[in-house]
């Protein structure tokens, strides 16, 4: 059995060693390990280059809650210097559900400047990239979709279900996480989007409380959101895993011939 973690930060996992041995240990081949500012994006290749089990793939990108102009043309730079080290772009997008940007037209258009920049990059350089989205749904997917950029994972989806049927329409991907357990939101989304286009994260190190019950995700934990989605979904768990391995292979160009 082998999975594919398809969203995890683990620069910031704090026993990055016993964690990626964990998730080699428990079947996880794969991690796409994205980035969120130029400190992240320069640890995520660092740590691509001393492990091979499990396989780090480098996403390259500025979170929206990371977007400061002063700092934004350096990090640009890196990114563009290192795009053929990266099999995606990202984490980027738009979050409007931060304070500081819920009724802050200028902080929401540094977010949609940095998030143009990163479409673009996408398109050129014919990359998948990851998008963030929380609260922005819509203004992501048009942007997405103006942009041109012919792959896009919307990651972690727990939105709009008219907004899901767009994204669909469009031929792109949806996340989901371990919250496809117990959240609501998660699971009404997940029931919707079909298998085909659905891949499984950790979002590691997100914690995560169900109930009384809290628990810091790590890559090994994706076999937790794996299984949640087969049980939603009422179908046999080989058939889901095969599924969102293939379409983590075929959305991040991931090959099993390393």
């Amino acid at each position: 059995m082998t999975i594919i973690d398809t969203h995890a930060h683990i620069d910031q996992l704090e026993d990055l060693p016993g964690a990626l041995g964990r998730a080699h240990e428990a079947g996880v081949s794969d991690i796409v390990a994205v980035s969120v500012d130029l400190d992240s994006m320069k640890k995520v290749l660092e740590i691509k280059g001393r492990y091979q089990k499990p396989y780090v793939h480098p996403a390259l990108g500025v979170h929206p809650g990371k977007v400061q102009p002063e700092t934004q043309p350096s990090a640009f730079d890196f990114m563009r210097a290192n795009i053929k080290q990266a099999v995606a772009v990202g984490e980027t997008g738009l979050d409007y559900w931060y304070k500081w940007v819920r009724k802050d037209q200028k902080e929401r258009q540094k977010q949609k400047d940095s998030f143009a920049f990163h479409l673009g990059l996408a398109r050129e350089f014919d990359l998948p990239i990851i998008i963030h989205s929380r609260g922005a749904w819509q203004d992501c997917l048009g942007m997405a979709r103006a942009s041109g950029v012919k792959r896009a994972l919307f990651h972690w989806y727990s939105g709009p279900a008219e907004i899901l049927s767009q994204i669909i329409d469009a031929g792109y991907y949806v996340s989901t996480s371990l919250s496809v357990a117990y959240s609501p939101e998660s699971r009404q989304a997940m029931a919707q989007a079909p298998l085909e286009r659905i891949l499984v994260e950790t979002d590691a190190p997100v914690h995560y409380k169900d109930g009384q019950n809290t628990l810091m995700a790590e890559p090994k934990d994706v076999i937790r959101t794996w299984k949640a989605l087969a049980q939603l979904k009422n179908l046999d768990e080989q058939e889901v895993l095969n599924a969102v391995n293939a379409n983590a292979k075929a959305f991040f160009g991931i090959s099993y011939e390393k």
